[in-house]
């Protein structure tokens, strides 16, 4: 989002808005003030009905000049009881219109040749009913698939498999195109594939047109300079018979919508995520609106027996053409009940502060760990823990070794911050860990500082999220980065805006996974602590994680689930 603070943003709004229509009520001031407060903090819009005064509210708006009803335009735009800013309002009304069109009738499909696809690559899964395979089923029959799972559920075996089922059917002739928002992301999702696709029962020409490189979903639509807009739009759609985008959870309102509208007519579109994820940065929470509406009803059970041989339950709310898309991998192979990051995440994720809190203190797992205390009385333990963390990378680091295994042990330990500011953000544990493994030398660019790349730079193909190391060369410093098929090096001074790298926020580490995590908790309780936010970093972890704070604020955090505003799925849900 924008560093503008959000009153500021609202002062200027309302500036404008004075110059251009005169002075407006008090009460219509207050309200476009609130509604740029909601939206910098990730919500669509504000929603009016629940107010006292929402008929006279909606009154004075709609005759105060700025505020139409859906379609007008104006700034404001007043729709079902909910105020948008006016881009916010055609960004959503858009891709509610597009998803419900892509979540039309079911594709033409012969069931024989398709149900013995799914037979040949469907045969380990012991798990009943076998959602994977009744998630590739889904992904067959219709147009708009929405899968989610935690980390270790199948996701990228499930879509493999889903790409091997569909060019096996259309003879290898699709395009396929993978995404992610990020290019870490990107960059996790096209190596999982490429370990994948050749374990694929298939003919070699088959698994030959399965694609092994993914990008970024800016990098796919074709940014312009100095423009919100994209070279790849329904004037001029991508070339792609399938689209998968991975971490989708990521992905807000308006680069959704974007990405939907350059889809061709016939194009199928594959969401992957997790829904219990963070929700994007900027406004929207669309792929936890999809998954909200989740419902199952029987033709689609029935049609999923006749194609994948899986007998699933129908829900007992009604169904709609969205809900009939979207597929729920629950199961983990990572984490069983021997996991304690797994039982963590699991009473995290449901709210069970007390019985989380006892987990952790209970020492019955050695794949999780307490260390309670505030950031006065945790600074001897943490730096020792700093050290211990990163003392395989800082060895690597100091004894010569290649990028390559630098980079890898990098990427086993890192620390994870719920801020950018403050005595347990982002910055001070970067500048801690400094302190820490190069003592009291000068800042700046030194042999071994990792760093996270915080702005898009599409002449270097560097990415908001990437992180590289800089190492010493025969040339000068070098900062390397990976990159398809290996790594690569820029020079320091060439770098878009980055940051320092031993610490990144939870938001940030989306995407990533690291055998070992530490998640540094404020003091205090803030809005940023949530349950999403304790799940996410919990899951960052393959092996161990390990949470540092105050037993309070792991609490407020656990127990604090706000959910973003938006008409996405009422829209969705209508149609």
């Amino acid at each position: 989002m924008s560093n503008t603070s959000p009153s500021a943003l609202a002062s200027e709004f309302l500036r404008v808005l004075h110059r251009r229509i005169g002075p407006l009520p008090g009460e219509v001031t207050a309200v476009v003030a609130q509604l740029m407060q909601a939206t910098s903090q990730g919500h669509v819009c504000l929603d009016l009905l629940p107010r006292d005064d929402a008929v006279e509210l909606a009154d004075q708006l709609l005759s105060s000049g700025i505020c139409g009803r859906a379609g007008a335009f104006q700034p404001l735009i007043l729709d079902l009881g909910r105020l948008y800013l006016a881009r916010y309002w055609h960004y959503e009304s858009q891709l509610a219109k597009q998803l419900g069109q892509l979540a039309g009738p079911p594709t033409t499909l012969d069931h024989a040749p398709a149900r013995a696809v799914l037979d040949q690559l469907f045969t380990n899964n012991q798990q009943q009913p076998d959602w994977q395979k009744a998630a590739a089923a889904a992904a067959l029959i219709n147009r708009l698939t929405v899968i989610s799972g935690g980390p270790g559920t199948g996701k990228t075996s499930t879509v493999v498999n889903i790409l091997g089922a569909l060019q096996a059917l259309h003879d290898g002739q699709l395009i396929i195109q993978l995404a992610a928002p990020t290019g870490k992301a990107a960059a996790r999702m096209a190596e999982a594939i490429r370990a994948r696709k050749h374990q694929l029962p298939l003919p070699p020409a088959i698994i030959d047109t399965l694609p092994e490189q993914a990008q970024t979903i800016h990098r796919l639509l074709g940014p312009r300079p100095e423009s919100i807009y994209f070279r790849h739009h329904a004037g001029n759609p991508l070339p792609c018979d399938v689209l998968v985008l991975d971490e989708a959870s990521m992905i807000d309102l308006a680069l959704m919508a974007k990405l939907v509208d350059a889809l061709p007519a016939h194009s199928r579109l594959i969401l992957l995520g997790d829904k219990d994820q963070l929700a994007s940065v900027e406004a929207g929470a669309v792929f936890g609106d999809l998954c909200s509406l989740r419902a199952l009803d029987q033709t689609t059970c029935d049609a999923l027996a006749a194609l994948a041989g899986v007998a699933v339950p129908p829900s007992a709310r009604e169904a709609g053409p969205i809900g009939r898309s979207v597929m729920l991998l629950t199961h983990s192979y990572r984490f069983d009940g021997r996991s304690g990051i797994g039982e963590l995440a699991r009473l995290a994720n449901q709210g069970e502060a007390v019985a989380a809190m006892a987990l952790l203190q209970g020492n019955q797992f050695a794949d999780i760990r307490w260390q309670e205390g505030n950031m006065a009385q945790l600074a001897n333990r943490l730096e020792t823990r700093i050290r211990e963390g990163f003392g395989p990378f800082w060895q690597a680091v100091q004894t010569g070794q290649s990028a390559a295994v630098v980079m890898a042990a990098f990427n086993r330990f890192r620390l994870l911050a719920a801020t950018r500011e403050g005595e347990a953000g982002m910055h001070q544990l970067n500048r801690l860990s400094e302190q820490v493994l190069r003592g009291n030398q000068s800042p700046g660019w030194y042999h071994g500082r990792p760093v996270m790349i915080t702005s898009n730079d599409y002449n270097l193909k560097l990415f908001n999220g990437d992180v590289g190391i800089a190492l010493d060369s025969p040339q000068g410093l070098r900062v390397w980065f990976e990159a398809e098929g290996g790594l690569r090096s820029i020079t320091p001074a060439r770098l878009p805006p980055h940051d320092t790298a031993y610490c990144m926020t939870v938001h940030k580490s989306q995407g990533s996974e690291f055998d070992q995590i530490a998640l540094v908790l404020p003091d205090a309780p803030l809005p940023v602590l949530t349950r999403n936010l304790i799940y996410t970093g919990i899951t960052r972890a393959k092996q161990f994680a390990e949470l540092w704070g105050i037993g309070a604020s792991l609490r407020a955090a656990i127990e604090h689930a706000p959910t973003r505003t938006t008409g996405l799925a009422d829209r969705l849900g209508a149609g």
